[in-house]
């Protein structure tokens, strides 16, 4: 099926060459063999007559070569081009008067797309091979006294660099900054003369001038930096890119030869750069052109100083070396500035500027020992890759790069070219930066599919078309995958129900149905739609910064197919947890980094998943294997490493706080604190040696007090039923008392009567 998007295998990429476990590939719009090999570079094509089924799309002939074989396509039906290599020009290393550094020097490659291909450079650093130093100084009043040492330079240096090469040249430029305000006092007395004493030798001010060409005559870098006078600005940053870019793109002027070539920027101050410009209302920018006349720059008061990224462009294009010569104190200034600008050094002068040779000689001979292998602007779709058999050159990168190489020493660069789509015969330049000499690659790429077929009516076809590669090219009037179908054939109905994708609109509305089968139309962009019934396509993907697929993938039916070391749905995102570390751990173990975020689990928060509001410490969980660790009691006694393994428990002294208070088994308070771990569920916990346990009853006191309770309350019940009683008669008494007051009596018992019979014992005579 034409949507079908075969992921096979893994491409391993290997140091130095590519070796394939099994092939990838990936297929999309395919009708012909020409389509399936520029595809990709793991793709092959069955031409065998009888390879697909009735009904079958041709893209089934498409697949990596393994799994045709599998499906039984004989070997010699598989159309698998491969890359080829030529060298067109191939002159050995040799030294003297023309010598030859690398090799070869002009290749073809006749590339598969998305195949790549490794070839290898040599390079030998020649004895002897000429040097051309261009000496760029700042004449602002502070380097009053470099000046005068400078002009002592020029035969020293000459001697120096003749022990070095038997062709050595030395030229002469100068520059302050631009003459407009705030840079420069545009007093036209002061223009005149800037220096701050009057009657000393001042030169007026100005931007850049080359004073001389390069030359072997050290007498004359003499003569003509004895007519240099010291000049004068305003502000201390100086016009130094405005000179370099000068210096760089006039070559003629300069007398650049086919050699190594040195900058020397000696000065003691920072430097104006793009954007600066716009305070003194400049602002058009830097045109990277030669402005010479009159040796002096014409344009420094039109045009903006130029930026750092052209500087190092122009640098590297024209394969000059700048050498940085500056003060201490602006060391970390211009060291950051080398770091931007590939083989350069930085020098530190002494405050008379008189150790300059020797720095010169110093930064030449570590700025020659580092050979960076490097390319210039490639063809659209294809890309480069480096590796070296220098130490740490090993990894495949965008420069190759050696240390430490001595003259006359072998380096080997492995070169991988890779073409992403095909492209018309195209070719660039690589070469070690700072040498003019440069190797021609020629690229072109393998995009049709040789099968020898005859140009006759076949009987695979009907005899209404002929064979391209094991496919029908169907005659006028007639189609099909075996051309058996005509133009208003009676069963058309039918034919078209095929070429509705669940009874909808035919081909999706992207194509059109022909005998049965889809016929997909081109999209807007040019490309095409496919699928069995025209349902995709590989330019409405998801974009990030306004970049199908972020730049690092393919737009796959609609979906992003990701380089290997990218994610993401729109591939935005490299496959790094570097963003998700702190203190080496990814997100805390509590997720998982995606997009270089941490993407948390279970309520943690927090760019690392460190925090977790909701999260309350486990104590009371917790107490059993507590217990356990600290104490060897408790439920968990016999089993605490496997049931408790969750936790790392220390006894300690005392705390300075405490986070939990939990009973054991026995009733006493243990007091710990609870520290979280990496990861979930897991703590360090820090437990009080001493447990709160309770003390035991004192049975002589309890009873004791309770004998004593008894008694007392016995005691307060009889003097409580003591004082009733009492109170009782207390109350009948004064109410006795009370009743005999009020009393009225003659003396007699009103109860007693007399007795109304008389009896008188005769006996008794009453004498005695």
């Amino acid at each position: 099926m034409l949507q079908s998007v075969c992921l096979r295998g893994l491409l391993l990429l290997l140091v130095g060459r590519q070796v394939y476990t099994q092939e990838l590939c990936l297929k999309a719009s395919v009708n012909t063999c020409g389509d399936c090999i520029k595809s990709g570079g793991g793709c092959a094509w069955c031409k065998d007559l009888n390879f697909t089924k009735t009904g079958e799309q041709e893209a089934a002939r498409c697949d990596t070569e393994a799994l045709l074989k599998e499906r039984g396509c004989p070997e010699n039906s598989i159309i698998n081009p491969v890359n080829t290599f030529a060298t067109i020009l191939n002159k050995p290393l040799v030294t003297g008067s023309n010598p030859v550094q690398i090799q070869p020097q002009e290749i073809l490659l006749d590339l598969r797309p998305g195949k790549p291909h490794t070839f290898e450079l040599q390079f030998r650093r020649a004895e002897g091979y000429p040097v051309d130093l261009y000496y760029l100084m700042d004449l602002s009043y502070s380097m009053k006294d470099d000046l005068a040492n400078v002009k002592n330079l020029g035969n020293s240096l000459l001697k120096e660099l003749n022990k070095i090469t038997r062709s050595a040249r030395i030229g002469f430029g100068s520059f302050v900054d631009k003459t407009l305000l705030p840079y420069t006092d545009t007093n036209e007395a002061k223009l005149q003369q800037p220096c701050p004493i009057k009657n000393e030798p001042c030169q007026p001010a100005f931007g850049f001038q080359h004073v001389l060409r390069l030359t072997t005559d050290g007498n004359k870098f003499k003569d003509m930096v004895d007519r240099q006078h010291i000049s004068g600005n305003l502000d201390p940053p100086e016009g130094s890119l405005d000179a370099i870019m000068q210096a760089a793109v006039c070559v003629n002027e300069i007398g650049w030869g086919n050699s190594t070539r040195l900058l020397v920027l000696a000065t003691d101050d920072g430097f104006h750069m793009a954007g600066d410009g716009k305070l003194a209302a400049i602002l058009e920018p830097n045109k990277e052109t030669c402005q010479l006349v009159d040796n002096k720059y014409s344009k420094s008061n039109i045009w903006d100083y130029p930026s750092v990224g052209q500087i190092a462009r122009k640098l590297e294009e024209q394969n000059i070396q700048p050498i940085f010569a500056v003060t201490k104190k602006m060391e970390t200034v211009y060291t950051e500035l080398s770091k931007l600008i590939p083989k350069s050094a930085v020098g530190v002068l002494s405050d008379d500027s008189s150790n300059v040779v020797k720095l010169i000689v110093d930064a030449y001979n570590n700025l020659t020992s580092e050979v960076i292998m490097a390319h210039d602007a490639l063809p659209n779709f294809i890309s480069v890759k480096y590796t070296s058999n220098c130490t740490g050159g090993e990894k495949p990168s965008d420069r190759g790069k050696c240390d430490n190489v001595n003259i006359g020493q072998n380096v080997t660069f492995k070169v991988t070219v890779t073409a992403a789509k095909c492209i018309e015969s195209q070719s660039f330049f690589i070469g070690p930066l700072g040498f003019s000499e440069k190797v021609k690659v020629n690229v072109q790429t393998r995009c049709k599919c040789e099968c020898d077929d005859t140009n006759q009516n076949h009987i695979h076809c009907g005899y209404n078309g002929k064979v391209d590669c094991g496919s029908c090219r169907c005659n006028t009037g007639f189609l099909g995958q075996r051309c058996e179908c005509t133009l208003g054939k009676k069963d058309e109905a039918s034919l078209r129900a095929q070429c509705r994708k669940d009874n909808g609109t035919e081909c999706e509305g992207k194509g059109d149905c022909v005998c049965g089968r889809c016929q997909c139309h081109i999209t807007e962009a040019g490309g095409n739609f496919y699928g069995e019934h025209c349902e995709c396509d590989d330019e409405h993907c998801e974009k990030f910064s306004n970049t199908l697929c972020a730049g690092h993938g393919k737009c796959k039916c609609g979906k992003c197919e990701c380089e290997q070391g990218y994610e993401g749905t729109a591939c935005h995102c490299a496959k790094s947890d570097e963003a998700c570390q702190r203190d080496g751990n990814v997100c805390f173990n509590r997720g998982k980094c995606v997009c270089n975020q941490c993407e948390c689990e279970r309520g943690y928060k927090g760019p690392y998943c460190e925090t977790c509001s909701a999260c309350q410490r486990p104590c009371q969980q917790s107490g059993s294997c507590v217990e356990c660790w600290a104490f060897g009691t408790g439920p968990f006694e016999k089993n605490c490493s496997l049931a408790c393994g969750h936790l790392q428990v220390t006894t300690v002294e005392k705390l300075v706080k405490s986070d939990c208070r939990v009973k054991d088994k026995e009733g006493c308070w243990m007091t710990f604190t609870m520290k979280e771990q990496l990861g979930f569920d897991k703590y360090y916990i820090n437990v009080l040696k001493d447990r709160e346990c309770p003390k035991g009853p004192n049975i002589a006191a309890i009873v004791g007090g309770s004998l004593a309770a008894v008694a007392l309350i016995g005691l307060l019940i009889l003097f409580i039923i003591k004082a009733v009683l009492y109170a009782s008669d207390l109350r009948e008494w004064r109410r006795f008392e009370k009743d005999r007051k009020h009393e009225k009596t003659s003396g007699t018992n009103p109860l007693f009567q007399n007795a109304t019979t008389t009896v008188q014992n005769p006996t008794f005579s009453g004498d005695s």
